[in-house]
């Protein structure tokens, strides 16, 4: 296991805008709050949603649209940097009216309501290519 320790520098509570992307918002929050570095969790609801499932054998996503009202039962992610840009890598469990749920990365979703608690952290940290995965990891 590769770690860093870190230290929490600022903490924010956020809403949500109804009819904006869950993911985008995050993404545009921590760009207007010069955030490199973060971890979240959220709550809500959402109207619709693509959740991505990786493929471990294939080394590929595998995106699943719903196109129904869900809410959002937890959501964690953490905010790092993906080729200069934020990035906020999110992961969801969504629940029906039914009560079944649907679970993964949320790629994208329009926020109905959304809540967020975010903690920063005194390091940025930066993704980069990961050979064994295929994927873009913080290399600690």
């Amino acid at each position: 296991m590769d770690y860093l320790e870190v230290e929490s520098s600022r903490e924010f509570v956020a809403r949500l805008d109804h009819g904006r992307d869950w993911r985008a918002q995050v993404e545009a929050f921590a760009a207007d709050e010069d955030v490199a570095s973060a971890f979240f969790v959220g709550l809500g609801a959402v109207q619709d949603a693509v959740v991505y499932f990786y493929d471990q054998a294939d080394q590929e996503y595998g995106a699943v649209e719903f196109d129904e009202p869900l809410e959002v039962a937890a959501c964690v992610g953490n905010v790092s940097e993906l080729d200069g840009e934020p990035f906020a890598h999110t992961h969801a469990v969504l629940s029906r009216a039914d009560g079944s749920t649907v679970a993964g990365h949320l790629d994208r979703a329009t926020t109905f309501a959304g809540e967020l608690y975010v903690r920063t952290f005194d390091v940025p940290l930066e993704r980069a290519h990961d050979e064994t995965t295929d994927l873009d990891l913080w290399p600690l």
